[in-house]
């Protein structure tokens, strides 16, 4: 039994976004046909939403957090509509305003029948994996950031699933992955991690990574610096982004991305094909042309970096996963 992914990278429907959610749904408004003709190939959806989906709460007060992004409750609405079966909420935003905007995040996310893991009520439920039956195929999903230490959720307060992953893999994290690999099919582990603007994974996330392997995960997709990394199967170290309102920044071209498609069974990741795409000011498109070439020569040259083979096939790139 095979069945098909869809992996996005961080997805943040506040400012410019919510603006636009306040007016319109219509998926048609933020994804393109090419890019909602993609999705609509997997078996599921799984991205990181980075933002909360709330109208309550005041932004975190932390010194030196220059952003907080909050979506409207309409937001759950558009992530419907566009097929997504699960987020993770662990990252840097889940809190941003505060501990109210992140319960009523799960709610609307319920709501709407997506899943959510990384972040919750209490320790308990941010750690708490997801199990998504896909076709006969039972994949645990598993989230976790590494940033920041003090949206970490408590044993009695609501917060994120918080790894301290410089410091090496918490046995918590480890534990949760070999229990997982046991119950379940397979195991995807989408951990938030590093910092922003970075062009390849730094020592500990590809430490991590292997640890992460070593105790059973299947897939390790992540995600955090907004540029898309190379793949080491079977590790895509970082999705890039898929919808926002950011500033470019002209040398990293964060604006260039991809959408990941991934065929996957029992044993973990066999073959990626991986879109490429532009995300245009609060909506994301099929990139053509010259950044379409500049986007898979960058793609190919950061796989070959860590040793994998990424080529074009029918205008997509392929990576064998085994």
């Amino acid at each position: 039994m095979t069945v098909t992914l869809a992996l996005a990278g961080d997805t943040m429907l506040g400012r410019g976004v919510a603006d636009l959610l306040a007016m319109s749904t219509d998926p048609a408004e933020y994804l393109s046909d090419g890019v909602r003709a993609h999705l609509s190939e997997a078996d599921a959806v799984l991205l990181n939403l980075e933002c909360c989906i709330s109208d309550r709460g005041t932004p975190w007060a932390a010194p030196g957090k220059p952003f907080h992004f909050r979506a409207p409750p309409q937001a759950a609405d558009l992530l419907a509509e566009i097929g997504v079966s699960c987020v993770t909420l662990a990252n840097n935003h889940a809190l941003d305003y505060g501990h109210d905007a992140l319960l009523d995040t799960r709610a609307h996310l319920e709501r709407v029948e997506i899943r959510a893991v990384g972040a919750g009520a209490d320790q308990a439920q941010a750690r708490q994996p997801v199990v998504l039956a896909v076709r006969g195929l039972r994949i645990a999903v598993i989230g976790a950031t590494d940033h920041p230490a003090d949206y970490a959720a408590l044993p009695d307060r609501p917060g994120v699933a918080y790894a301290d992953l410089p410091s090496g893999v918490p046995s918590w994290l480890t534990g949760t992955v070999a229990r997982m690999r046991a119950e379940t099919d397979a195991v995807l582990v989408i951990p938030h991690w590093g910092p922003n603007m970075t062009a390849a994974p730094q020592p500990y996330i590809r430490a991590a990574a292997e640890t992460l392997v070593e105790s059973g995960a299947t897939m390790v997709a992540g995600h955090s610096a907004h540029v898309v990394h190379g793949v080491a199967p079977p590790v895509l170290y970082d999705l890039g982004d898929f919808l926002d309102d950011y500033i470019v920044d002209p040398d990293l071209r964060n604006d260039l991305s991809l959408l990941f498609l991934v065929t996957v069974d029992d044993i973990g990741p066999i073959r990626l094909r991986a879109i490429p795409i532009k995300l245009e000011y609060c909506r994301t498109v099929l990139a053509t042309g010259e950044e379409r070439s500049w986007l898979a020569q960058r793609f190919t040259k950061a796989c070959a970096d860590l040793g994998t083979t990424a080529t074009w096939e029918d205008d997509l790139l392929i990576t064998d996963m085994r």
